[in-house]
């Protein structure tokens, strides 16, 4: 009899990207296939993220609900991955003893082993461990699911900002090898895919060997991609601003198949805040790297991170940070109220700013960049812009795709331009969502 595994996914990009290997192994090693519908799941997996606020609570309350299905069908078994699974541990265990399997997302494919060990033991099995480059060596071949794919270049982070559990959670930069990158986007060209999103907790740190032994970075990866002729276009996230060298902005001056979009987080305004938030750049620093990418790429659009309410944060502060959002101009971004990440320096530091200032502050900031993302959806009108087609509506012919800001554009025609990158006259807009036609 065939068992069905359902995963919930929580978090970023990069979570669901494990998620689809998880997938991919438990087919392989298990014979498992995916259900959309827990009640019929055999295995039920919760691939976490602990950056917001009071993540491992929303876990525990999630894994509360499943315990009545568990007492239900006593045969279901369930795994907590991810950066909460790291994060705490045994105190799954120890909070919610049904828990069959706790794995951290440098252990995903060791998940076959843990469902070995726990049916010889009958005792749950726990792996949070870093074992360095080990995961990307076990992979499943990649499955594409449409004509964009999203390929891990690398792992964890090692620059320890005070705020951020990530390296705790995920462990240092450890980056692929090329040939193994390679292969995987090659893989996934065959499969009808022509746009590559090369993911990381901090991509441009990417370092690795040629064929030469010559060190290559990640401007130097995006190039050997390129040359792939499959590829198309090439996106990439996220991004840290100590990273974001000479080589990686030439590359936006040069290379037609990047996108005209990065997102580089800045996270406030204030040097007294940064350097609070262990940043190791100063607000002009930051503003330095986005002239020169505007400069070797004109119309480039950049979106950002911001924290509100970082300890010691003060209204002149958030002024500052105001100030940085309206002269960079940044497109539409995240922003969220600070809140202490367990283990983290800044979780141990003084916070006296009220709750309803933050939230004062937020409003202020997501009005802002509302505005300014709304103004350059209208700069748009009457420009080109290269989409890629990935959604049809039969029912009035309408495809949808997305431009190389991330916009939306959408075109009807009786043509099938389904799958194509195509030039779009944008002639409308309808809030985030272009209308155009095709060039």
């Amino acid at each position: 009899m065939t068992k069905k595994v359902h995963i919930k996914t929580f978090g970023c990009e990069m979570n669901q990207y494990d998620s689809n290997k998880i997938v991919e192994i438990l087919k392989d090693k298990n014979s498992f296939i995916k259900t959309n519908f827990e009640d019929e799941a055999d295995l039920i997996i919760f691939n976490t993220c602990s950056i917001r606020e009071k993540a491992e609570d929303k876990v525990y309350s999630e894994l509360g609900k499943l315990q009545k299905l568990k007492n239900k069908k006593p045969e279901l078994k369930i795994a907590v991955g991810g950066c909460v699974a790291s994060q705490e541990g045994e105190k799954i265990i120890k909070k919610a003893p049904y828990v069959d399997f706790v794995f951290g997302p440098q252990t995903l494919h060791r998940l076959p082993d843990l469902i070995a060990k726990e049916k010889r033991s009958g005792k749950s099995q726990v792996d949070i461990s870093f074992p360095s480059i080990e995961k990307f060596d076990n992979l499943s071949k990649p499955l594409a699911s449409g004509v964009s794919a999203s390929v891990s270049i690398m792992e964890g982070c090692s620059k320890y900002c005070s705020f951020c559990v990530v390296p705790y959670t995920r462990g240092e930069e450890i980056s692929r090898s090329l040939d193994s990158i390679i292969q995987e986007v090659i893989e996934l060209t065959k499969q009808g895919v022509i746009e590559i999103n090369l993911l990381g907790q901090n991509v441009n740190a990417y370092r690795s060997l040629n064929h030469n032994d010559i060190e290559i970075d990640f401007a130097d990866l995006i190039e050997y991609i390129s040359q792939i002729d499959e590829v198309k276009r090439i996106r990439f996230t996220t991004s840290h601003p100590n990273d974001m060298n000479d080589n990686l902005i030439e590359c936006f001056a040069k290379n037609k198949k990047l996108a005209k979009f990065i997102h580089l987080p800045i996270q406030s305004g204030s040097d007294k805040v940064l350097m609070g938030m262990k940043r190791n750049y100063t607000y002009l620093e930051y503003k330095s790297i986005i002239n020169k990418l505007q400069k070797a790429c004109p119309g480039i659009l950049v979106s950002s991170d911001f924290i509100i309410g970082f300890p010691g944060e003060t209204e002149i502060d958030h002024a500052k940070t105001i100030k940085a959002i309206k002269e960079i101009f940044f497109d539409y971004s995240y922003s969220f109220i600070y809140s202490p990440r367990p283990g983290t320096p800044a979780a141990y530091l003084n916070d006296e700013t009220s709750a309803d200032d933050k939230k004062t502050r937020l409003g202020e900031i997501q009005k802002l960049i509302l505005a300014q993302g709304a103004a350059n959806t209208q700069k748009m009108l009457g420009t080109i812009q290269r989409v890629l087609f990935d959604h049809l509506d039969e029912k009035n012919s309408t495809y949808k795709g997305k431009s190389d800001n991330n916009r939306i554009i959408k075109v009807t025609t009786e043509e099938n331009i389904l799958n194509q990158m195509l030039n779009v006259k944008v002639s409308s807009f309808d809030g985030k969502y272009l209308h155009g036609e095709i060039v």
